[in-house]
């Protein structure tokens, strides 16, 4: 089979391209059914994240060209875009490369802040994802964890995760950008995700004392807000505490925005227009796009941290160059195993032929034991039976060799043959 990796990142898709190929967590099982059904496509995964949507999937190896998934066609018509549009964003890894790719990603190594993180945690969901949703088999499952096990030691060994670098830790740096002083500051986090979770703690250790954290559910705003000495609200109560906050960061899940301009623009009149800092991190934007024009409001989306983040990632180029360097290693590894394997059909056959032999000769023992034979004179005739009828082939072909003059076989038959003395 071949393991193919395909999808858009933030270096190949602008934000509204991206936005339109998220796929909500409840549509992931739908989808991969419909993916398995595309021609050749035997096993499949789905990542999906502000900043990628990818998909893993290993399709027959005997697929001829042309006749295999279109997947630019698929993931188009499952989000309703034109295929021609999408194929200039679209990236396709085959193998080794497809291979190699993942592992960057798993690794941090192609995330927009270098070496950050969550997207470890983002993979390992999209594998639970597709196992549980029986898209995913041995073969591509054994992928993931090889993937997996290079991630683990890239964040151990290297150190790509020595700073707390990330898009959380980028919005915050902005923040303080605006705002001389963020302990006088007040923030109001929407969601209550991993995203908004380290943008709490990230506030928390610059000494703003008064975060509220705003979810739909909010027994879980709830905890994450006693875990940075905040307070929890609903939705629903935004509009009264926008009035008096200093600065908001939004990434929740929701399919439409969650402050629109009518919203700020109210607020606005209320702080008798002090500015507000925003940054929304959630793709789709949770934050209308208009609220940017206004006067007194600085909003930043995910493909504006790119500044901040530059000077983050120079810290990591060091890590990220042994993180390759690992990768290597590991697909060398990877390439040397695909080849041992395959010598495990002629192995196996040869088991099986020997063990043939040895049970046809094994039932004349045992008959002339039970028909009173000297069990020493059988055990010598049963050893030296199996011995020669074992020998047979081989020494059949070395001779051949020998007659040809194939020095390079004989060479060879002598390594497999003889034991190293």
């Amino acid at each position: 089979m071949k393991l193919l990796a395909t999808g858009v990142n933030h270096t190949t898709a602008e934000l509204g391209l991206r936005e339109r190929l998220t796929f909500p967590e409840a549509q992931i099982p739908a989808a991969l059914a419909d993916l398995r059904r595309q021609p050749g496509v035997r096993e499949a995964a789905l990542l999906s994240t502000c900043n990628r949507t990818e998909i893993y999937c290993l399709i027959d190896a005997d697929t001829a060209a042309g006749t295999g998934p279109d997947l630019a066609q698929w993931l188009a018509r499952w989000h309703g875009l034109e295929a021609a549009r999408l194929r200039e964003a679209l990236y396709l890894h085959q193998d080794d490369k497809a291979l190699r790719h993942m592992m960057r990603v798993a690794g941090g190594l192609d995330s927009l802040v270098l070496g950050e993180p969550q997207i470890l945690g983002q993979m390992r969901d999209a594998y639970a994802r597709a196992h549980e949703s029986g898209a995913l088999e041995a073969s591509l499952a054994r992928t993931f964890q090889q993937v997996f096990s290079v991630a683990k030691r890239i964040r151990t060994d290297t150190g790509i995760g020595a700073h707390p670098v990330s898009v959380a830790y980028a919005a915050v740096s902005f923040a303080r950008h605006i705002f001389a002083d963020l302990r006088q500051s007040r923030a109001l986090l929407i969601g209550a995700g991993d995203m908004i979770e380290l943008v709490a703690r990230h506030l928390r250790d610059q000494g703003v004392a008064d975060i509220t954290i705003a979810n739909r559910t909010l027994n879980r705003a709830d905890v994450l807000a006693r875990e940075v000495n905040g307070r929890a609200i609903t939705l629903e109560e935004i509009p009264v505490v926008l009035e008096r906050t200093d600065i908001v960061i939004s990434c929740t899940a929701a399919p439409v925005p969650v402050l629109g301009k009518g919203m700020v623009e109210r607020a606005l009149k209320k702080r008798r227009h002090r500015p507000i800092f925003m940054v929304d991190i959630a793709v789709p934007r949770d934050i209308e796009p208009e609220v940017g024009a206004l006067q007194d409001i600085y909003l930043y989306t995910v493909d504006d941290l790119h500044e901040a983040i530059e000077e983050n990632v120079r810290q990591r180029q060091d890590a990220a160059a042994e993180a390759e360097r690992i990768i290597d290693q590991a697909l060398s590894r990877y390439a040397r195993e695909q080849r041992e394997l395959t010598a495990v059909d002629t192995l196996r056959r040869y088991r099986e032929q020997v063990a043939a032999l040895g049970d046809e000769e094994l039932q004349k023992a045992l008959s002339q034991l039970e028909a009173g034979g000297d069990p020493a004179d059988v055990l010598r005739r049963f050893q030296h039976a199996l011995l020669n009828k074992v020998m047979h082939q081989p020494s059949v072909q070395l001779r051949r060799f020998a007659a040809e003059n194939r020095t390079e076989s004989l060479s060879i038959a002598r390594e497999l043959l003889l034991r190293d003395e």
